[in-house]
C-alpha cells in the first residue's frame, strides 16, 4: 500500500461508509433499543425489587457483562472456520438473546435470574466479533476508525433510545418491570429480521469487503499485516483453533490483547456507576432508567468524531485518553462535590470513554489480524476485555459489600490509574497506524 499512486477517484470512495456498515448498524440500533430497556431498569429491579445485595448484585452484574467472554472465541471461530459465515454467526446470536427477553418474566430468584442472564450474554458473545469482523473487511484500513464510529453511533442511539422507551413504559403501566421485558422481546425478533433481509451474507468473495473502483478491495486485501508472528495468520492460513490462538504470537496483537484486560480489570460496569450516582444525588427509583440516557447522549455526539481523529491522530492515543475521562469520572464521583451539574459531568465523561475506546479498539486489533482470521482474531481481544470486567464486577460487588461503596470505587480508580500507567508503555510498533 505504501508508495502507489491512487486516483482521485479511489480515494473519495474510500471516504464514504460501506452499505455492510449502515446495514449492520441498523440492526445494532434497533437491538439495543431492546437490550437497553431491560439494562436500564436491571439495576433496580434486582436490588430494589427482589433485595439483592450489592454482592448479589456484583454477581449477576459480572455474568451479564462477562460470561460472553467465554463463547466470544467460539463465535469467532466458527465464522472464520465456516468460511466466512459471519453474518449467521451473528443471526444465531441475536436469535438467542431475543429469546432470553421474555424468561426474565418467570424468573425471579437468583439462580435462575443468572442462568437467564447468562444465555443471553452467550448470543452477545456469538454476535460480537463476526459483527465486528463484516464491520472490519467492509472497510479500508485508512477509515476503520471512522466506520467503527458510525456503526457505534448509530449502536448508541439504541442505547439512547432504550432506557427512554422503559422509562415511558414504567411510568404508564401497572406491572411495569413486565411490560419492559416484553415489549423488549418485540423489539429485538424485529432486529433479527432487518439482520436475515438486509445485512450481505459474510463468505470472502461477496459483499463483506466492498469494492473499490478498479475491481480493488477494501478491506484486508491489500497485501500481508505487518507485524505477524511466524506460522500465525499468514496469507492463505485455514481458520482452525490453533490457528486463532496463534495470533497472540504476534506482536501488536499480544500487546493490545494485554492492554484491554489489564484496563478492563480496573472499569466499574455502567450499572455499578449509575447505583452510585443514583445514592450520590438521591435520585428517584422512577428516574433512575434515565440515567443511561447521559451515557449514551455523549457516546452518541463523539463517537465519529473521535473515530476520525483515531484514524488520524493514533488508535492507542485515542483509547488510552478515553480511560483518562473515566479516570476523571471516578475522581467526581469520589469528591464531596453534590451540585447539580455532577451528574451531567459524569456521565458526559462515561460516554466520552465509550465514543473513544469501544469502536477504536476493534480498528487497532483489526490492523494487527489477517482476513482468515478476522474474526477469531477480534474475539481474542474481546475476550480479554470482557473477562477482566467479569472479575472487576465481582471484585467491586464484594468490596462495596465488606467496605462500602466509596472504598470500592477509591481502589478501583487507583487500580485504573496504575493499569493505565503500565500500557503506556506497551508500545506498538506501528505508532503512526495505531
Amino acid at each position: 500500500m505504501e508508495g502507489t499512486a491512487r486516483p482521485v477517484t479511489a480515494g473519495r470512495y474510500r471516504t464514504t461508509i460501506a452499505p455492510t456498515v449502515l446495514a449492520l448498524g441498523t440492526v445494532s440500533l434497533i437491538t439495543d433499543v431492546s437490550s437497553e430497556m431491560v439494562t436500564a431498569v436491571l439495576p433496580l429491579y434486582l436490588v430494589t425489587g427482589l433485595g439483592l445485595s450489592p454482592l448479589g448484585f456484583g454477581l449477576l452484574d459480572g455474568v451479564y457483562n462477562g460470561f460472553s467472554a467465554v463463547v466470544r472465541l467460539v463465535g469467532g471461530h466458527l465464522a472464520d472456520r465456516g468460511g466466512g459465515r459471519h453474518k449467521w454467526v451473528a443471526g444465531a446470536g441475536y436469535a438467542l438473546s431475543a429469546l432470553c427477553k421474555p424468561l426474565l418474566l418467570v424468573a425471579h430468584t437468583l439462580t435462575p435470574i443468572g442462568l437467564v442472564l447468562a444465555a443471553d450474554r452467550t448470543g452477545k458473545g456469538l454476535r460480537t466479533a463476526p459483527r465486528d469482523a463484516l464491520i472490519s473487511l467492509s472497510s479500508t484500513p485508512e477509515t476503520r476508525g471512522r466506520a467503527f464510529g458510525v456503526h457505534r453511533a448509530m449502536d448508541t442511539a439504541g442505547a439512547l433510545l432504550g432506557p427512554l422507551a422503559a422509562f415511558l413504559i414504567l411510568r404508564a403501566t401497572v406491572d411495569g418491570y413486565d411490560a419492559v421485558f416484553t415489549v423488549s422481546f418485540c423489539v429485538a425478533v424485529l432486529g433479527v429480521l432487518i439482520l436475515l433481509l438486509f445485512v450481505p451474507g459474510g463468505g470472502r468473495g461477496d459483499s463483506t469487503t466492498e469494492p473499490l473502483p478498479g475491481g480493488r478491495r477494501g478491506a484486508g486485501a491489500a497485501g500481508p499485516v505487518p507485524g505477524g508472528g511466524r506460522g500465525a495468520g499468514a496469507a492463505g492460513t485455514r481458520p482452525t483453533v490453533w490457528a486463532a490462538v496463534g495470533l497472540l504470537g504476534r506482536r501488536d496483537l499480544r500487546r493490545i490483547t494485554v492492554c484491554a484486560l489489564l484496563l478492563g480489570l480496573a472499569t466499574v460496569s455502567d450499572s455499578f456507576v449509575y447505583l452510585l450516582l443514583q445514592r450520590r444525588l438521591g435520585v428517584p427509583d422512577r428516574w433512575f432508567a434515565l440515567l443511561p440516557l447521559g451515557t449514551a447522549a455523549a457516546f452518541l455526539l463523539l463517537a465519529v468524531p473521535l473515530g476520525r481523529l483515531a484514524d488520524r491522530w493514533g488508535r492507542r492515543r485515542v483509547f488510552l485518553a478515553g480511560h483518562a475521562a473515566l479516570l476523571l469520572a471516578y475522581a467526581l464521583l469520589l469528591t464531596s462535590w453534590h451540585g447539580t451539574a455532577l451528574p451531567y459531568a459524569v456521565l458526559a465523561l462515561h460516554g466520552t470513554f465509550y465514543a473513544a475506546t469501544d469502536g477504536v479498539l476493534m480498528a487497532v486489533a483489526s490492523d494487527s489480524v489477517p482476513e482468515e482470521l478476522r474474526s477469531s482474531g477480534l474475539a481474542l481481544v474481546q475476550t480479554g476485555q470482557a473477562g477482566a470486567r467479569f472479575v472487576c464486577s465481582l471484585a467491586f460487588g464484594a468490596a462495596w459489600t465488606l467496605w462500602g461503596d466509596r472504598t470500592a470505587l477509591l481502589a478501583s480508580a487507583g487500580a485504573l490509574a496504575v493499569c493505565a500507567a503500565y500500557a503506556l508503555t506497551l508500545r506498538p510498533s506501528r505508532e503512526a497506524v495505531v
